[in-house]
């Protein structure tokens, strides 16, 4: 903590004139975290930060810096999986450079197929040709099907295989990834490795094996896995970097009759595929701390259903979830939902009603939820409650439903809003027992159109374009006080492309203030100001309403303090400093923006906003 003097403050008070605005647009109730003088409820702690094994490593893919020269306020990035190892040790170092001290991998779907059940041949999507990368799936000479069929029928001629599964992954796995050996096993074929499941069809995954005793019907899972096990090569450079892996989950197979719904007639072998690689894990990872957890990759829209049992999503979310909270206890399940807040469009939601999907999706057994901004696909406003009837960014206007139209007539509320009630919502939640955290997840990309898709490329990202770093800024300051930690979809490759690079341009300006919120906030006999965010030591305050022909700037190392202790349910990072306000200088019920800049001029992209009730 650092103190500095206010007798000068006293002196020149009257001279600068700061102002202390009363918020209550943005003021959330004593029990959001950070706010006001009372103590919050407390949801579970995010991840513990690792500290790297070592200050730098060398292997066959280089020597690579684990040190963090540059922490920037998002800390935690989606990777895409890659079959060159290297690229990993070069984006794991990359992100940690940046302070990214959370990984999360984008994963697999588990997926029904049919089967030639005359020649074993497991068929594509279509269901018309043979698919190639099952097809190497032999054993002895008989496709794997075929195997696990004359297996079963060996056991009780009245054996049945009623349904085949196909799973992708670059992952490999240890025993724990089978519950009866005499009927399951890995299967190697030159390179290519593949694990052979079989369960009942009712989804019990019976631990008696009993194959024999009587006739049943099974269901068959062929596991395509990688040549070396990806989650233990990550878990490692974790490790080395002091960086949490979130492994993704199987994703559930989608309703053919409505692609964002989870089909609930699969639930059975997907909580068997489920059960069976966390319970892998946690016979090999358990008391690795850079096992940070696991994610959900099935996207859910955010909205008050009428009945969230009847929510097909849901109800397949709260099964996959409980067999992880048996088998991986401790290990904190991660989603990231959307959020649609425009009014144009079918089955949007209002902040508030938000706020109840948000309730319900924490019931499924998630301990993080880390809803998207919407600003990458302009499905939310990066926008202020008095910017409401400005036009739109002019990249907004593409978007379906917002158009050449101002922000109150495009979107039912901005990102700080929907943070805002969804924050509230935690807290309620918290008197009830359910403890979940809130992160955000900006969005590092721009919309766009067909014909703008890729432009400039990102690499294999061929729909959308990357952002620049200061939207980032903006993104994070409207996400504001309401959140612990943010993250980012995502590194590979919207923050790798482009030159300079998302990335270089956020070690090129990684110190540059971030303002996420300001309080009213008394020192002693003075009334002041207390403004939050990020890198804000020594820095200059600038405030101006409508009306005010100068603007006022405030230097809070002359006569205000910094205090960078971290903040219970804040992110790290986040600061605080202080300023004297004279209040009776400031109209009531005007709008006050607030700026901070450092000391070397550069300001903050984003201003924060307040209105002075009196």
């Amino acid at each position: 903590m650092r103190w500095l003097t206010l007798l000068l403050g006293i002196a020149i008070l009257a001279g600068v004139a700061s102002v202390v605005i009363v918020m209550r647009h943005d003021q959330p109730s004593s029990k959001v975290a950070g706010v006001g003088n009372t103590t919050p409820a407390n949801p579970p702690a995010s991840p513990a930060p690792l500290t790297p094994t070592a200050s730098a490593f060398t292997d066959p893919c280089g020597t690579f810096d684990t040190t963090t020269p540059a922490p920037y306020a998002v800390s935690g990035y989606w990777l895409v999986p890659t079959a060159d190892r290297c690229t990993w040790r070069r984006q794991l170092q990359a992100i940690h450079k940046v302070g990214g001290d959370t990984v999360v991998r984008l994963g697999f779907g588990l997926s029904p197929r049919q089967v030639n059940y005359q020649t074993g041949e497991i068929k594509d999507k279509t269901g018309e040709s043979p698919e190639a990368r099952y097809a190497a799936c032999v054993e002895n000479g008989v496709p794997c099907v075929k195997a696990a069929e004359k297996d079963l029928q060996a056991a009780n001629p009245g054996n049945r295989i009623t349904w085949t599964y196909v799973y992708r992954t670059d992952e490999q796995y240890g025993d724990g990834i089978f519950r009866c050996p005499t009927m399951e096993r890995k299967i190697v074929v030159g390179s290519s490795v593949f694990y052979r499941l079989v369960a009942p069809e009712d989804g019990s995954d019976d631990a008696t094996c009993d194959f024999s005793s009587k006739g049943r019907n099974y269901h068959v899972i062929i596991v395509s896995a990688g040549a070396e096990d990806s989650l233990t090569e990550l878990l490692d450079l974790g490790d080395q970097f002091g960086i949490q892996v979130f492994p993704a989950l199987p994703l559930a197979p989608r309703d053919p009759a409505n692609s964002t719904r989870a089909d609930p007639r699969h639930i059975g072998t997907l909580t068997t595929l489920t059960r069976r690689i966390v319970q892998d894990y946690g016979a090999r990872f358990a008391d690795r701390q850079s096992l940070g957890g696991v994610y959900q990759p099935f996207e859910l829209q955010l909205r008050d259903w009428p009945d969230p049992s009847k929510v097909q999503t849901l109800t397949v979310y709260a099964e996959q979830h409980r067999i992880v909270e048996q088998e991986l206890p401790g290990k904190p399940i991660l989603v990231s939902p959307y959020i649609d807040a425009r009014r144009k469009q079918k089955f949007t939601a209002t902040p508030k009603q938000v706020a109840q999907g948000f309730k319900a999706l924490a019931k499924t057994g998630v301990e993080i939820i880390a809803p998207q901004d919407g600003r990458g696909t302009g499905k939310v406003g990066l926008f202020w409650p008095n910017w409401k009837n400005k036009k739109v960014d002019d990249q907004l206007k593409i978007v379906n439903g917002v158009g050449d139209s101002t922000y109150a007539a495009a979107y039912y509320g901005g990102t700080r809003d929907y943070y805002r009630e969804m924050a509230q919502a935690r807290e309620e939640l918290a008197s009830e027992g359910v403890q979940v955290q809130l992160w955000a997840n900006v969005e590092a990309f721009e919309p766009s159109t067909p014909e703008q898709s890729g432009t400039p490329k990102c690499g294999t990202q061929t729909f959308r374009s990357r952002t620049v770093k200061p939207r980032l800024d903006t993104q994070v300051t409207l996400a504001g006080p309401y959140v612990s930690k943010v993250i980012s979809y995502m590194w590979s490759d919207f923050f790798t492309c482009g030159s300079p690079s998302l990335s270089e341009e956020i070690t090129q300006d990684w110190d540059r203030p971030i303002a996420v919120q300001a309080v009213r906030q008394a020192r002693q006999i003075q009334e002041g100001l207390e403004v939050r965010g990020y890198h804000l030591g020594s820095a200059k305050v600038t405030l101006s309403w409508p009306g005010l022909d100068t603007p006022r700037v405030v230097d809070s190392a002359s006569v205000g303090w910094h205090d960078a202790t971290p903040l219970e349910n804040l992110p790290q990072g986040v600061e605080r400093i202080w300023i004297p306000v004279d209040w009776a200088t400031v109209p009531a019920d005007v709008w006050v923006r607030i700026e901070v800049s450092s000391l070397d001029g550069r300001k903050a992209a984003e201003p924060v906003y307040y209105k002075n009730t009196g």
